[in-house]
């Protein structure tokens, strides 16, 4: 039985695993001998980051960055704040971020920039769903699983006030009507 709120499924459990385990064979492929680090951007990122390095069959190491916004003062300006900075050093290495969801671009890009200060071999992006018709600022994305429809999505890591997040498909949310 689905919760109060979650409306149709848009990607289920089988489509999603597919398509993490392709693009698990894609990064081993094109990171074989590269000893890359991927970089989970949280809390989002945690599901769909851990499946794909269970699926792929090579040598990777992991760290995570935590992204957080100023209360009544990002609204405003934009700006954000870095909650959890990188364990590891990534200068020399090759570098993938793993997001969930690439919206208006705009916070990747900041997190790009952020990194590219640190000097990896490499930098590239890969995230779970894909939304261009957001995009502000023109960002490349090397890996992408899906090409996210226009509607609020939850499951896999999306969340609605944090709920949400375990369910094992991506669902459309539905707030549930105020009488």
């Amino acid at each position: 039985m689905k919760e109060a709120g979650i409306g149709r499924i848009v990607f289920t459990q089988e489509q999603i695993q597919k398509q993490v385990s392709e693009m698990a064979q894609a990064l081993s492929r094109d990171y074989a001998g590269k000893n890359p680090i991927l970089i989970g951007i949280l809390k989002g990122s945690f599901y769909f980051m851990s499946d794909l390095t269970r699926y792929m069959t090579i040598p990777v190491s992991i760290d995570f960055l935590s992204i957080g916004v100023y209360p009544e003062v990002t609204k405003k300006t934009g700006i954000v704040r870095f909650n959890k900075e990188l364990d590891l050093s990534i200068t020399g290495r090759h570098v993938l971020l793993v997001e969930d969801i690439v919206g208006t671009g705009l916070t990747l890009s900041y997190i790009c920039q952020h990194m590219e200060a640190f000097k990896p071999a490499s930098l590239k992006i890969c995230t779970l769903l894909d939304n261009p018709s957001e995009r502000l600022l023109a960002i490349n994305i090397d890996y992408r699983c899906f090409i996210m429809p226009d509607v609020f999505l939850v499951g896999y890591g999306l969340d609605y006030e944090q709920r949400y997040r375990n369910l094992p498909y991506i669902a459309a949310y539905q707030p549930e009507k105020q009488d």
